[in-house]
């Protein structure tokens, strides 16, 4: 198991146990403690975690918050809960899936049953939500915490190299013409690596959201194979999107071919 590997392992660990000792890493790892010391040292300096004698434990308490099941907030709580259980008739048991970060990709989370996948995530919310389900590979891109996200220089880098089959993304506005956009710009390497990547792309935006714009766009709304929103979307809204041929899903007929 090379270096990467073990971190992603030392952390789906530490958001599940929150602490545990070296001897264990080294054993459940099958490396030396030493090699262990190494990569406890090296997360620690990414502030994943503190070191304590003779272990490890989450970087503080405050991340337990950061890391709670209650994710982000319940604005438009039923709308994502909608959305998420649409976005799941898209996924199938042994699917390489990526969810990006947010609220509504944390609602897919929650509603994933406990069945064989694998789930390339950077959200600190969504891996704790996951790691309980035991039957759910973890694939966790290395980065700097940001927020409730690890991101880094490496990290769109990273997403590139995989094969991953369906993107889940989320986006703080849709527009017609400027696609799905966000205000934070760090984000936007590793959202732009997800799109070029997956076969399949999936927008998963509430319907407040379209017809507006932020300020960094990642994709185009041609870019997404399918927008999932939830049944609130206008239908003047819809029809401009349409009109584009923009393929929807909000409840309102049947689910679109994937291509």
């Amino acid at each position: 198991m090379n270096a990467l590997k073990r971190h992603e392992k030392i952390m789906e660990i530490l958001i599940e146990r929150k602490e545990i000792e070296v001897s264990e890493l080294s054993a459940l790892l099958e490396v030396t403690g030493k090699t262990i010391r190494e990569d406890l040292a090296r997360l620690e300096e990414k502030g994943l975690l503190v070191r304590v004698h003779g272990g490890a434990m989450l970087a503080q308490n405050d991340q337990f918050g950061i890391l709670s099941a209650k994710g982000t907030g319940d604005m438009h709580a039923a709308e994502k809960a909608e959305i998420a259980a649409r976005a799941l008739c898209y996924i199938e048991p042994g699917d390489i899936i990526a969810l990006d970060g947010g609220s509504t990709t944390l609602e897919i989370a929650r509603q994933l049953e406990n069945v064989p996948l694998t789930v390339v995530t950077n959200d600190l919310f969504i891996l704790s939500e996951l790691a309980r389900k035991d039957k759910i590979r973890l694939v966790v891109p290395g980065g700097e915490r940001v927020r409730n996200v690890l991101i880094g220089p490496g990290s769109a880098a990273f997403v590139e190299g995989l094969n991953i089959s369906k993107a889940f993304l989320s986006a703080t506005a849709l527009h017609p013409e400027l696609g799905a956009s966000i205000y934070t710009g760090d984000l936007v390497p590793y959202k732009k690596a997800l799109v070029q990547t997956a076969r399949h792309v999936y927008g998963v935006i509430e319907h407040q959201k379209f017809a507006k714009f932020a300020l960094w766009t990642f994709a185009a709304c041609e870019d997404m194979d399918v927008i999932i929103t939830d049944s609130g979307l206008e239908p003047e809204q819809k029809k401009i999107f349409e009109q584009k041929n923009i393929v929807l899903d909000d409840g309102s007929g049947e689910k679109p071919n994937q291509t």
